[in-house]
Protein backbone atom coordinates (compact mmCIF):
# COMPACT_ATOMS: atom_id res chain seq x y z
CA UNK A 1 0.00 0.00 0.00
CA UNK A 2 1.38 3.40 -1.01
CA UNK A 3 2.04 5.92 1.76
CA UNK A 4 -0.66 8.29 0.48
CA UNK A 5 -3.24 5.50 0.67
CA UNK A 6 -2.06 4.58 4.17
CA UNK A 7 -2.35 8.20 5.28
CA UNK A 8 -5.92 8.40 3.99
CA UNK A 9 -6.88 5.19 5.78
CA UNK A 10 -5.24 6.33 9.04
CA UNK A 11 -7.17 9.60 8.96
CA UNK A 12 -10.42 7.78 8.13
CA UNK A 13 -9.96 5.38 11.06
CA UNK A 14 -9.10 8.26 13.38
CA UNK A 15 -12.15 10.25 12.29
CA UNK A 16 -14.38 7.25 13.00
CA UNK A 17 -12.86 6.21 16.33
CA UNK A 18 -11.42 9.47 17.74
CA UNK A 19 -8.37 7.52 18.95
CA UNK A 20 -6.36 4.62 17.49
CA UNK A 21 -3.46 2.63 18.89
CA UNK A 22 -0.26 2.04 16.94
CA UNK A 23 -0.78 -1.72 17.19
CA UNK A 24 -4.29 -1.44 15.75
CA UNK A 25 -3.03 0.62 12.82
CA UNK A 26 -0.29 -1.89 12.15
CA UNK A 27 -2.88 -4.68 11.96
CA UNK A 28 -5.38 -2.68 9.90
CA UNK A 29 -2.78 -1.53 7.37
CA UNK A 30 -0.86 -4.82 7.40
CA UNK A 31 2.48 -3.04 7.78
CA UNK A 32 5.15 -2.91 10.48
CA UNK A 33 4.98 -0.66 13.53
CA UNK A 34 8.02 1.21 12.19
CA UNK A 35 6.15 2.05 8.99
CA UNK A 36 3.16 3.21 11.01
CA UNK A 37 5.37 5.43 13.17
CA UNK A 38 6.86 7.11 10.09
CA UNK A 39 3.37 7.72 8.70
CA UNK A 40 2.18 9.16 11.99
CA UNK A 41 5.15 11.51 12.23
CA UNK A 42 4.40 12.85 8.74
CA UNK A 43 0.72 13.33 9.55
CA UNK A 44 1.51 15.01 12.86
CA UNK A 45 3.94 17.39 11.15
CA UNK A 46 1.10 18.30 8.80
CA UNK A 47 -1.13 19.06 11.80
CA UNK A 48 -3.62 16.29 10.98
CA UNK A 49 -3.30 14.30 14.21
CA UNK A 50 -1.46 14.24 17.52
CA UNK A 51 0.70 11.39 18.73
CA UNK A 52 0.27 10.23 22.33
CA UNK A 53 1.67 7.28 24.27
CA UNK A 54 0.55 4.15 22.45
CA UNK A 55 -1.19 5.73 19.47
CA UNK A 56 -2.78 8.86 18.04
CA UNK A 57 -5.72 11.16 18.70
CA UNK A 58 -7.36 13.99 16.83
CA UNK A 59 -5.42 17.27 16.97
CA UNK A 60 -6.34 19.37 19.97
CA UNK A 61 -4.98 21.05 23.10
CA UNK A 62 -1.41 20.49 24.25
CA UNK A 63 -0.76 17.59 26.64
CA UNK A 64 -1.35 18.01 30.33
CA UNK A 65 1.34 19.20 32.73
CA UNK A 66 3.66 16.71 34.50
CA UNK A 67 2.14 14.54 37.23
CA UNK A 68 4.02 16.06 40.18
CA UNK A 69 3.07 19.57 39.11
CA UNK A 70 -0.58 18.54 38.83
CA UNK A 71 -0.42 17.02 42.31
CA UNK A 72 0.10 20.50 43.73
CA UNK A 73 -2.76 22.10 41.78
CA UNK A 74 -6.01 22.68 43.72
CA UNK A 75 -4.48 20.75 46.62
CA UNK A 76 -6.99 21.84 49.28
CA UNK A 77 -9.91 21.01 47.01
CA UNK A 78 -8.47 17.56 46.28
CA UNK A 79 -8.14 16.87 50.01
CA UNK A 80 -11.78 17.84 50.55
CA UNK A 81 -12.84 15.63 47.62
CA UNK A 82 -10.80 12.75 49.04
CA UNK A 83 -12.47 13.02 52.45
CA UNK A 84 -15.96 13.15 50.92
CA UNK A 85 -15.25 10.20 48.63
CA UNK A 86 -13.85 8.07 51.46
CA UNK A 87 -17.14 8.50 53.34
CA UNK A 88 -18.88 6.73 50.45
CA UNK A 89 -16.80 3.58 50.92
CA UNK A 90 -18.10 0.93 53.31
CA UNK A 91 -15.92 -1.38 55.43
CA UNK A 92 -15.29 -4.67 53.67
CA UNK A 93 -15.84 -3.39 50.13
CA UNK A 94 -13.55 -4.17 47.21
CA UNK A 95 -12.28 -1.37 44.96
CA UNK A 96 -10.37 -0.59 41.82
CA UNK A 97 -8.51 2.74 42.12
CA UNK A 98 -6.65 4.14 39.12
CA UNK A 99 -3.43 6.14 39.15
CA UNK A 100 -4.04 9.88 39.25
CA UNK A 101 -3.38 13.02 41.24
CA UNK A 102 -6.75 13.14 43.02
CA UNK A 103 -6.85 9.39 43.63
CA UNK A 104 -3.36 9.59 45.18
CA UNK A 105 -4.73 12.09 47.71
CA UNK A 106 -7.82 9.91 48.14
CA UNK A 107 -5.64 6.95 49.18
CA UNK A 108 -4.65 8.67 52.44
CA UNK A 109 -8.32 8.91 53.43
CA UNK A 110 -9.15 5.46 52.10
CA UNK A 111 -6.49 4.00 54.40
CA UNK A 112 -8.75 4.90 57.35
CA UNK A 113 -11.58 2.62 56.15
CA UNK A 114 -11.36 -0.82 57.72
CA UNK A 115 -11.24 -4.19 56.00
CA UNK A 116 -11.29 -3.06 52.38
CA UNK A 117 -9.59 -4.71 49.40
CA UNK A 118 -7.97 -2.43 46.84
CA UNK A 119 -6.62 -3.26 43.38
CA UNK A 120 -4.60 -0.44 41.83
CA UNK A 121 -2.04 0.33 39.15
CA UNK A 122 -0.60 3.24 41.16
CA UNK A 123 2.70 3.00 43.03
CA UNK A 124 1.73 5.95 45.25
CA UNK A 125 -1.64 4.48 46.19
CA UNK A 126 -0.24 1.00 46.86
CA UNK A 127 2.50 2.45 49.08
CA UNK A 128 0.05 4.62 51.04
CA UNK A 129 -2.39 1.76 51.63
CA UNK A 130 0.38 -0.69 52.50
CA UNK A 131 1.15 1.48 55.53
CA UNK A 132 -2.48 1.47 56.68
CA UNK A 133 -3.32 -0.11 60.02
CA UNK A 134 -6.97 -0.73 59.17
CA UNK A 135 -6.63 -4.24 57.76
CA UNK A 136 -6.50 -3.09 54.15
CA UNK A 137 -5.61 -5.63 51.46
CA UNK A 138 -3.81 -4.04 48.52
CA UNK A 139 -2.79 -5.55 45.19
CA UNK A 140 -0.53 -3.68 42.75
CA UNK A 141 -1.19 -4.63 39.14
CA UNK A 142 1.73 -5.65 36.98
CA UNK A 143 2.57 -3.96 33.70
CA UNK A 144 4.82 -1.46 31.99
CA UNK A 145 5.75 2.06 33.10
CA UNK A 146 4.89 4.09 30.01
CA UNK A 147 3.82 7.57 31.21
CA UNK A 148 5.02 10.14 33.73
CA UNK A 149 2.27 8.96 36.08
CA UNK A 150 3.87 6.53 38.60
CA UNK A 151 1.89 3.44 37.69
CA UNK A 152 1.61 0.35 35.50
CA UNK A 153 -0.04 0.17 32.08
CA UNK A 154 -0.31 -1.98 28.98
CA UNK A 155 -1.63 -5.39 27.99
CA UNK A 156 -0.43 -7.14 31.15
CA UNK A 157 -2.22 -4.58 33.34
CA UNK A 158 -5.44 -4.94 31.35
CA UNK A 159 -5.31 -8.75 31.48
CA UNK A 160 -4.87 -8.66 35.26
CA UNK A 161 -7.78 -6.23 35.70
CA UNK A 162 -10.00 -8.71 33.83
CA UNK A 163 -9.36 -11.30 36.55
CA UNK A 164 -11.12 -9.23 39.23
CA UNK A 165 -14.64 -8.03 39.94
CA UNK A 166 -15.05 -5.24 42.51
CA UNK A 167 -17.84 -3.37 44.25
CA UNK A 168 -16.57 0.07 43.27
CA UNK A 169 -14.22 1.70 40.78
CA UNK A 170 -12.80 5.06 41.86
CA UNK A 171 -11.21 6.95 38.99
CA UNK A 172 -10.08 10.49 38.33
CA UNK A 173 -10.13 11.92 34.77
CA UNK A 174 -8.28 14.92 33.42
CA UNK A 175 -11.57 16.21 32.00
CA UNK A 176 -15.31 15.57 32.26
CA UNK A 177 -17.64 16.89 29.58
CA UNK A 178 -21.43 16.48 29.19
CA UNK A 179 -21.08 15.26 25.60
CA UNK A 180 -17.53 13.92 25.53
CA UNK A 181 -17.70 12.08 28.85
CA UNK A 182 -14.68 11.43 31.06
CA UNK A 183 -11.28 11.30 29.45
CA UNK A 184 -7.51 11.37 29.67
CA UNK A 185 -4.77 12.63 27.39
CA UNK A 186 -3.04 9.26 27.30
CA UNK A 187 -4.37 6.10 25.65
CA UNK A 188 -2.76 3.78 28.19
CA UNK A 189 -4.32 5.63 31.13
CA UNK A 190 -7.73 5.68 29.46
CA UNK A 191 -7.59 1.95 28.72
CA UNK A 192 -6.88 1.13 32.37
CA UNK A 193 -9.71 3.36 33.62
CA UNK A 194 -12.13 1.87 31.09
CA UNK A 195 -11.20 -1.69 32.08
CA UNK A 196 -11.61 -0.96 35.80
CA UNK A 197 -15.05 0.53 35.22
CA UNK A 198 -16.16 -2.50 33.20
CA UNK A 199 -15.15 -4.82 36.05
CA UNK A 200 -16.95 -2.88 38.82
CA UNK A 201 -20.54 -2.72 40.00
CA UNK A 202 -20.41 1.02 40.73
CA UNK A 203 -18.40 4.02 39.51
CA UNK A 204 -17.33 6.93 41.71
CA UNK A 205 -15.55 9.70 39.83
CA UNK A 206 -13.33 12.31 41.49
CA UNK A 207 -12.92 15.61 39.65
CA UNK A 208 -12.08 19.09 40.92
CA UNK A 209 -13.95 22.11 39.57
CA UNK A 210 -11.31 22.85 36.91
CA UNK A 211 -11.99 19.52 35.16
CA UNK A 212 -15.73 20.01 34.73
CA UNK A 213 -17.21 20.71 31.29
CA UNK A 214 -13.74 20.42 29.77
CA UNK A 215 -12.91 18.15 26.82
CA UNK A 216 -10.03 15.71 26.59
CA UNK A 217 -8.60 13.63 23.79
CA UNK A 218 -9.26 10.05 24.88
CA UNK A 219 -12.66 9.15 26.33
CA UNK A 220 -12.98 6.20 28.69
CA UNK A 221 -16.62 6.47 29.81
CA UNK A 222 -19.83 8.42 29.27
CA UNK A 223 -21.58 10.57 31.86
CA UNK A 224 -24.33 7.96 32.00
CA UNK A 225 -21.90 5.43 33.48
CA UNK A 226 -21.07 7.64 36.48
CA UNK A 227 -22.99 6.68 39.62
CA UNK A 228 -21.49 9.41 41.81
CA UNK A 229 -19.40 12.45 40.93
CA UNK A 230 -17.44 13.92 43.84
CA UNK A 231 -16.25 17.45 43.16
CA UNK A 232 -15.23 20.62 44.98
CA UNK A 233 -17.44 23.18 46.70
CA UNK A 234 -16.52 25.78 44.07
CA UNK A 235 -17.97 23.73 41.19
CA UNK A 236 -20.61 25.83 39.45
CA UNK A 237 -24.25 24.79 39.72
CA UNK A 238 -24.70 25.34 35.98
CA UNK A 239 -21.91 22.91 35.05
CA UNK A 240 -23.16 20.30 37.48
CA UNK A 241 -26.67 20.64 36.06
CA UNK A 242 -25.29 20.02 32.56
CA UNK A 243 -23.47 16.90 33.73
CA UNK A 244 -26.57 15.57 35.50
CA UNK A 245 -28.66 16.13 32.38
CA UNK A 246 -26.00 14.17 30.48
CA UNK A 247 -26.53 11.19 32.78
CA UNK A 248 -24.47 11.59 35.97
CA UNK A 249 -26.70 9.98 38.58
CA UNK A 250 -25.65 11.86 41.72
CA UNK A 251 -23.25 14.63 42.73
CA UNK A 252 -21.44 15.17 46.03
CA UNK A 253 -19.91 18.61 46.60
CA UNK A 254 -17.04 18.38 49.07
CA UNK A 255 -16.88 21.18 51.64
Amino acid sequence: MWSQNRHQKILALLAARQQVTTDALSRELEVSRETVRRDLMELENAGLLRRVHGGVVLPGPAPEEPFRKRMAAHRDEKIAIAKAAARLIKPGQSLFVDAGTTTSVFAAELAKVSGISVVTNSFDIATTLRRAESGTSVLLLGGRIVTDVPGTYGELTLSEIARFRTDVAVVSPVALHPEGGAGNYDLHEAEVARAMIEQSAKLIMLADHAKLCVSSQVRFCTCGQIDTLVTGASASAEKLAQLKRAGVKSVVKAR
